[in-house]
């Protein structure tokens, strides 16, 4: 209902829904897109901050790495009850190990003991402490420091009004699709209006596909009534039958050869020679497919064996439940491999969604996709929340002072968009700059990152926002910029090696953080020289100008 009385029409009530949907969670949506943006390189941005791990460049063939592996675990964990090694891929550059020690078979994940092995020689490396890309991908989802149920019920709340905004925001636009492709540069509220549809039309499919498949993800916290009816609280019966094949199937694993059954030898096996022909077979069962991880069990019994699993999955339906094979240690013979899952339709299409939003299936090249669709995202939302206060300039213009909402909602704009920036910025050169060996290190590189935002707040809020802008833009680009020559000055592999030794994974956060270093420098540009030329147009009558009165970029 209007203030005159007269009744909404459908586009103007959503006008208005859309409005307030974005002023009341633009900045918690915006800081969810730029961490889950950054959250596609999740692997990379740990590795970056591992510099210890760039040394290690995998050989050719993965054969040289899984023995080199299996020698050193033999001297590192002799008495485990299991070996577990992730082979290195081009998102990985050492072995991943983990094993079992003795007595601790009960113990879960916190009675596993981790190591990272060199691709090459299989000796043990060191790496600093960090959370590294796993901060960033939590705080997407679960904020920090709070209770992870209230956090994600806050965020899924949030994903629900942005699945809101959107619906409502194309209702809204009559000509959406024309709008697509209609730019009007130095038009002040136009142009953000216009660089707002352009971002959410541009990416419009992402944008639904994101938001709804997040919507997915927090299904079970946002309406968790009917699984506790179903399956009478049992969340592991519930997991186990949306994997696929029910809590029965999921323990209908086959054992492996006791004592001698199904052909083993009474000798342990040398693992580290046995393991190249199993995975020769394996090449053979997988045509194009190859190896991920390789799990040894009871290493060092004549009992052992070896189980192979495919890197990834064929198809996004099973959710990168991969193939398996497994051998008999001593005497290579294949054994009953578990059968493959065989998720219910249902399952079906919420694993398609799932690995849509978590990006789990893309090779380099659509990783790259999905991060300039999530940049784009962060865009519209950015946009958005800048094009909010440019509406309201003649208003404060008219008033001859500024509200004091419109003065809490660009300060805070602020301190979201270019201090997030800057947040994330000193994340990462606080893993470079911290001492390797600092008590409570991975605490710190957080807290870096939480002091560093504030800063930012604080700086928006004494001083002008213009200048807060051009400053905070500065100096989020000049970080950004930085880290590719800071890596190597700290250890790590440059971008000019990173390339020449094929690893592509160090080189592409390095370029990750110049695209950033560009699109934040862009901002300052932008308004530095909206600024020029409006004092040469005003030069004439009035040759010490003064600045143009619009305070957003």
């Amino acid at each position: 209902m209007r203030l005159d009385g007269k009744a909404e029409g459908l586009r103007q009530s959503m006008s208005w829904l859309h409005t307030w949907t974005g002023i009341l969670l633009g900045g918690l949506l915006y800081v969810i897109f730029f961490t889950g943006t950054l959250s596609y390189f999740q692997d990379e941005i740990s590795l970056w901050m591992k510099p210890e791990l760039h040394a290690s460049v995998p050989p050719a063939t993965t054969e040289l790495s899984a023995q080199a592996a299996m020698a050193s675990m033999a001297r590192i964990a002799p008495d485990a009850s299991t070996w577990t090694l992730t082979l290195p891929t081009e998102r990985r550059t050492t072995v991943g190990a983990s094993w079992r020690p003795p007595g601790q078979e009960n113990a879960g994940r916190a009675g596993l003991k981790r190591a990272e092995l060199d691709a090459v020689t299989g000796e043990q490396i060191t790496p600093r402490e960090t959370r590294g890309g796993g901060f960033l991908y939590r705080f997407h989802f679960e904020l920090h420091s709070m209770p992870r149920a209230v956090a994600r019920w806050i965020v899924g709340i949030a994903t629900m009004f942005m699945f809101v905004a959107i619906i409502s925001g194309v209702i809204t636009h009559k000509k959406i699709f024309a709008d697509f492709f209609t730019f009007r540069p130095r038009k002040g509220q136009r142009s953000w209006l216009d660089a707002h549809n352009a971002s959410a039309v541009l990416a419009l499919p992402f944008h639904i596909v994101i938001t709804f498949s997040g919507l997915l993800l927090f299904m079970a916290t946002l309406m968790p009534w009917a699984i506790e009816s179903a399956y009478q609280g049992d969340r592991q019966a519930y997991n186990a039958e949306r994997r696929g094949g029910g809590a029965q199937a999921e323990q209908r694993a086959p054992r492996g050869p006791r004592g001698g059954r199904d052909g083993a030898s009474a000798q342990p096996a040398d693992l580290a020679a046995a393991i190249g022909p199993m995975l020769a077979q394996t090449r053979q069962e997988w045509p194009g497919r190859s190896v991920g991880t390789i799990t040894v069990n009871r290493p060092g019994k004549p009992n052992a064996t070896v189980e192979l699993r495919e890197h990834g999955s064929e198809s996004m339906i099973s959710r990168g439940a991969s193939k398996r094979l497994r051998f008999d240690a001593a005497s290579g013979k294949l054994l009953d491999s578990p059968p493959a899952r065989q998720p219910s339709t249902a399952s079906a299409i919420f694993n398609v969604m799932v690995v849509a939003h978590l990006g789990d299936f893309a090779g380099p090249a659509v990783r790259w996709l999905l991060f300039l669709s999530g940049v784009m995202g962060t865009a519209m939302v950015g946009t958005g929340m800048v094009l909010w206060v440019v509406k309201r300039l003649p208003e404060r213009r008219k008033l001859g002072h500024t509200p004091w909402g419109h003065h809490l909602v660009e300060k805070t704009n602020i301190a979201v968009i270019a201090g997030l920036a800057l947040a994330t910025a000193g994340y990462f050169w606080s893993n470079r700059l911290l001492p390797f060996d600092m008590a409570g290190r991975t605490g710190w590189e957080i807290n870096a990152f939480f002091i560093v935002w504030l800063a930012s707040l604080l700086h928006a809020i004494v001083r002008p926002a213009r200048a807060a802008w051009i400053e905070q833009c500065i100096a989020a680009s000049l970080l950004f910029a930085l880290l590719p020559l800071l890596n190597p000055l700290t250890g790590g592999h440059g971008l000019y090696t990173s390339l020449q030794a094929g690893q592509s994974s160090i080189a592409a956060f390095d370029l990750a953080m110049l695209a950033l270093a560009a699109i934040f420098a862009a901002i300052p540009f932008h308004m530095l020289r909206k600024q020029r030329r409006a004092a040469a147009a005003t030069a004439p009558a009035a040759p010490l100008a003064p600045a143009s009165t619009s305070v957003t970029p």
